[in-house]
């Protein structure tokens, strides 16, 4: 396995050598073990390192690496108050959780769509016209209330939005809500529910993100590890949003 030893900055204090350690987050799931597949192409230490372990640090100290391993939705959180320099989460979490943070590269994987998503009869009952269809809505189920607000404010319609924590489909069996707002792959769940998707609200894949006080004041040893892993992606800068 590469060393990166490259990438650290060492400073000699009366013969005391300090070595910077690059903390990163990274999420629980199937997306954490892509992320270490990058990690690993990037030439970083992965190691013994599992993403659905009880362990939830893993520390590489000759590398000056570390990996803290956390729910997605609290990776930009890890990353915005300092206790991890770069993290990689979806785009999804990161515009749900409006944290802030450099948003530094689109890694590619990961991908999923929000979408709104109505009763399979309903949507037929109103000839497929979305605009009949929200006119007549009054509640919308989602796990990302702040995604959906802000879809159905931008459309110009008033609707209750109600935040649930999973089996999002189940609403409209039962009369919860008349729409949902929810993440989807393949959209085999909707299917599965007899929902269809009435209207696509943005794609998300995973980001590298980090924090920005760190990456100013960093940037000199955390930009190889940067460029390192735009390397392992394989489209150098193509997907680079740091300016953006």
């Amino acid at each position: 396995m590469a060393r990166i030893d490259k990438w650290l900055i060492v400073d000699l204090v009366k013969t005391k050598v300090v070595v910077y350690v690059i903390t990163l987050a990274l999420p629980k799931g199937r997306m954490g073990k892509e992320a270490l597949q990058l990690l690993e192409r990037a030439g970083l230490p992965v190691e013994g390192v599992e993403t659905e372990a009880r362990q939830l640090s893993f520390s590489f100290p000759e590398e000056g690496v570390r990996y803290l391993i956390c729910r997605p939705t609290d990776v930009p959180t890890y990353a915005e108050y300092g206790a991890a320099d770069l993290g990689i989460v979806g785009k999804d979490t990161l515009v749900e959780a409006e944290t802030d943070v450099f948003e530094l590269v689109d890694l590619g994987f990961g991908y999923c769509r929000f979408v709104v998503a109505a009763p399979r009869q309903r949507w037929e009952e109103v000839n497929q016209s979305l605009e009949t269809l929200m006119a007549n809505s009054y509640r919308v189920a989602t796990k990302f209330p702040r995604v959906a607000t802000a879809f159905f404010r931008e459309k110009g319609v008033s609707i209750e939005v109600v935040k649930l924590h999973g089996n999002i489909e189940l609403a409209p069996q039962v009369g919860l809500a008349d729409l949902i707002v929810d993440i989807v792959s393949t959209g085999r769940t909707l299917k599965e529910n007899d929902l269809v998707e009435v209207a696509s609200i943005f794609s998300s894949t995973a980001r590298l993100i980090a924090n920005r006080v760190s990456f100013r004041f960093n940037y000199q040893r955390l930009l190889p590890v940067v460029e390192a892993i735009k390397q392992a992606v394989g489209q150098w800068g193509e997907n680079d949003v740091t300016n953006s």
